[in-house]
Formats: C-alpha cells, structure tokens, sequence
C-alpha cells in the first residue's frame, strides 16, 4: 500500500450511550458537542488529516439526527453569503464522502459492522468507536498493521493504551501508607478503537447471530490472527457526564487531540 492511500473509515455511531444519559437522552451520543462541534466531527478530523476521507456511519439510536446534521446543519457551521433570489446551501469545507448505514436501534457492534461489507471499497479499513478521541498517528498504525499482515499473517489490528486509573492508587506498609498515587497509568492495556483490518473479518461473523464485534476480536485472538498496536500519547473516551465536562475544558485549553491544521 503507498503512502497515504486513502481508506474507507468505520465509526461506531449506533449505541445508546446509557452511561452519559444525561445528554444522550437529547441525542446520539456520537452528536455530544466538544466546543462546537460534535465528538463525531472531531474523530472524523483526525482520519481526514492523514488523507482517509470517506466515512461509513453505523446509524442506529437516534441516527435520524446524525443523517440531518450532515445534510442540514454542518455546512451552516461556518461564514457564508446568500444572494436571496437564488439561494444555494454553503459548501462544508471538509471533502469527506459519508455513507450513512441503517443498521437498526438495537444491533451489536458485530452486527452493525458486518451492514457496512458492501460499502467498504478498499483492501484494508480502518474502525473506530464514535466516543473517544486521541492524538494518534494513523499512518504509523496502517504501517505497523501491514508489517504484522506480511510477518505474521494477522487481519486485524487493534489500538490499546495504558489508561489513566480513574482512582488514587494505595500502597500499603503495615500500618501506614508507604505510597500515595493520583490516578497513575494502570499496568494493563485496554483497547481504545482506531482498529485496522481486512475484509476477512466479516467471513468471522454469522449475519444470523448478533454479538458484539469485541467477540470477534476474542475468536481471531485465539486463532493468533490478532495485532495489537501500542499509543502512548493521549487518549480519551466520553464514557460519563465528567468526561463530557473533562473533554470540553481540555478543548478550551490543550485539545491534544487536536493533530489536524484548520
């Protein structure tokens, strides 16, 4: 694959988002605002900055209003004109190709991802989850993903990280505490989305059963076709009503998410 070959970009855009309800109760959660745009936006900039422009949305809860952001009120997020006797809409100014996939309220991720085959076009594909954001080089994935396919014959990559502990850590001598730690970086990896892979995963799921996609990932876990890539820059998932808040101060103030150039 050359350098910055475009490929097609799966995005996770279907759940409920229960643990966030306070917002998702008003929309999907993909539509969560980071500043002023949607989380959802903010994914698709940091794809579109190392050139993968066409977008593949699996709509499920709510998706009506992801369809009519795009088509109605994205474009109008920007400086524009009007001649009023021959009004045209504005043109976004990001050239992104978004195919809007209906893959039903309540479909499992391996479901929903299995309704997006016949609109994959290129060899290889990239998926993520609509609710986590990260400064991650996606060339440098694609690349790392295509060593281990030819060294190893795997399909599928995944991004994992050493999250932040959501508590203070304890350690304990006799009597006394021999360590205090605000949130360390736990020891363990957790998978945070940005995923490559090849068409042959969708040959793992039955379209009669519905699961979720992580289920795959165990079955070509055991099978060693499982790569894994590490990132250990920033990465953050809208889980709760504090993430929302966390997310948008840090948007305010050190968006380090931010790897595209206005």
């Amino acid at each position: 694959m050359k350098k910055n070959d475009p490929l097609d970009v799966i995005i996770f855009c279907g759940g409920r988002g229960t643990r966030l309800s306070e917002k998702t109760r008003e929309m999907p959660k993909p539509l969560i605002e980071l500043g002023d745009y949607p989380i959802l936006w903010h994914i698709m900039k940091i794809y579109s900055s190392f050139n993968h422009n066409r977008f593949i949305l699996t709509l499920g809860y709510k998706g009506e209003m992801i369809v009519d952001y795009f088509m109605n009120r994205f474009s109008l997020q920007q400086n524009f004109s009007i001649d009023l006797q021959n009004i045209q809409p504005p043109r976004a100014k990001e050239s992104w190709n978004i195919s809007f996939v209906q893959t039903g309220i309540e479909s499992k991720t391996a479901k929903r991802l299995l309704l997006c085959r016949d609109f994959v076009k290129s060899r290889l594909f990239l998926v993520t989850y609509g609710d986590g954001v990260a400064d991650i080089d996606i060339e440098k994935l694609v690349r790392h993903h295509e060593k281990l396919q030819r060294e190893k014959g795997i399909i599928a990559t995944i991004t994992i990280t050493r999250p932040e502990s959501k508590y203070g850590i304890v350690q304990l001598d006799g009597d006394i505490v021999r360590q205090f730690s605000e949130k360390p970086r736990m020891s363990e990896y957790v998978n945070v989305g940005f995923m490559i892979m090849g068409k042959e995963i969708f040959d793992y799921i039955d379209p009669a059963s519905d699961i979720m996609f992580e289920d795959i990932l165990e079955v070509i876990a055991r099978e060693k076709k499982l790569g894994y890539y590490i990132h250990d820059g920033f990465w953050h998932a809208m889980d709760t009503y504090k993430d929302y808040c966390d997310l948008n101060a840090m948007w305010r103030n050190d968006p380090k998410w931010k790897i595209w150039k206005e």
